[in-house]
């Protein structure tokens, strides 16, 4: 069935605080009049800790508070890549403080105890950070070299909580290993070469330095681009994942436009070795509750063929919302119902025409017992990112981004504007 927006007893209203970005006097957390431009469900509030740092991808919290993000290069809000690491010295949740290291763009960053790891598109980095340090020491090592570039060229990291084992998401080149890529009724190749190299996650030693991708281990395969990874708390390893695009531009005797703007499912994926998650042959369709196969593998959109071979997703989501970022959420500061569960920024659509575009938001999936409590239902919990402009180049603001605080706030980014949002919850104390 298609995937749902639920709302919750307690988070059905969406408000915009009217607090002072000043912490008020009983206590409760600093916010924005107008929460950043974003939207919240009651009780709710956040603060813009920083504006206009350019493209702002990944980022993570160090126990003291610092912040350290991703830049990725080029377009949107235009400012060179590298590490910006912020840090609020006057408790107002605003940055005052900040520092940079490197200066090629990148989108995955990780921290570890004395460590920054962060990722361009062919090499992963480690740099010396010193505990209480806000700019990492001297030039940083390569922990993992030659990773291939082009395509879906996002190379997000995610580390074990011992800091010993470090996990790498290398996306697909094209949309569905076509002979001809994104052209009309282009066979798939079979097998696709990609997979030997790209769609899917490798595992590194986090201390070893100068691994590639033959000396890795080939972790996971069949995932199309998995932005969104991350190890939650009982050691599981989970990932987002891209769905393919196209399936009426390319396939216009099997599919219509309408089909193609709802298909195929975004997805969440509980990731282990060995397994295979099956693009390009496969994609996951909502409606029918299962993978059925591609065109380009001589799919017509109902036939399951090999995909039932393949591992369907724990929970999936509107098609071409582009699932960015993912957290498990851990903090006390959160009610109760949101321990456990998981928060997903979504980047928001280039192609649901003819409907309109989706996404730009970030949804919260509840669990139970370390799985999706419902496979196809997700609450939207921050809105309005996009502004008037639903459209990846009209946008004011699209989320990437997810970190923690230590306090149990949770931090949101945006490679759009470069804004930086800090959320927290009135009723905490």
């Amino acid at each position: 069935m298609t995937p749902k927006a639920i709302t919750a007893a307690g988070c059905a209203a969406l408000a915009l605080s009217v607090s002072p970005t000043v912490r008020p006097s009983d206590g409760s957390p600093a916010c924005d009049p107008d929460n950043g431009g974003i939207t919240l469900p009651a009780g709710f509030c956040a603060v813009v800790v920083a504006d206009q740092v350019g493209r702002a991808r990944h980022l993570a919290v160090a126990p003291n508070g610092d912040i350290f993000v991703a830049l990725e290069d080029g377009r949107g809000a235009g400012a060179k890549g590298g590490v910006l690491a912020l840090r609020d010295t006057s408790g107002d949740g605003k940055a005052d403080e900040r520092e940079t290291a490197g200066t090629a763009g990148g989108t995955g960053i990780v921290l570890s105890k004395g460590a920054l790891y962060f990722s361009t598109a062919t090499t992963v980095y480690r740099f010396a950070l010193p505990a209480g340090r806000l700019k990492p020491v001297g030039e940083p090592s390569v922990i993992v070299r030659d990773l291939p570039g082009g395509g879906h060229s996002a190379r997000n990291l995610a580390l074990s909580a011992d800091g010993k084992t470090l996990f790498v998401n290398v996306g697909s080149p094209s949309n569905v290993c076509q002979v001809a890529d994104r052209s009309n009724e282009s066979p798939g190749k079979d097998p696709c070469p990609e997979l030997a190299t790209r769609a899917g996650i490798w595992r590194f030693d986090a201390t070893k330095q100068d691994q590639t991708e033959e000396s890795g281990t080939h972790y996971a395969t069949g995932i199309r681009n998995a932005v969104g990874m991350v190890i939650a708390p009982d050691g599981q390893l989970w990932s987002t994942q891209h769905g393919r695009d196209q399936l009426f531009q390319n396939w216009p005797k099997l599919f219509t436009a309408e089909q193609s703007a709802e298909k195929p499912s975004e997805e969440l994926l509980r990731v282990n070795q060995g397994d295979d998650f099956g693009w390009p042959y496969c994609y996951h369709d909502a409606d029918l509750g299962h993978l059925v196969l591609a065109p380009e593998y001589g799919g017509d959109g109902k036939k399951e063929g090999t995909c039932t071979q393949r591992l369907k997703p724990a929970a999936y989501f509107p098609a071409h919302w582009a699932p960015d970022g993912l957290l498990f959420y851990t903090g006390a500061m959160f009610p109760e119902r949101y321990r456990g569960g998981a928060f997903i920024a979504f980047h928001g659509s280039w192609n649901r025409a003819p409907g309109p575009q989706g996404g730009y938001r970030v949804v919260f999936v509840p669990f139970a017992k370390n799985l999706p409590a419902t496979p196809d239902q997700y609450e939207t919990f921050a809105d309005g990112f996009a502004g008037a402009q639903m459209q990846p180049d009209r946008a004011a603001h699209r989320p990437v981004g997810l970190a923690q605080g230590p306090d149990g706030a949770l931090y949101i980014t945006d490679d759009r504007g470069g804004r930086i949002w800090r959320v927290t919850y009135a009723g905490h104390r």
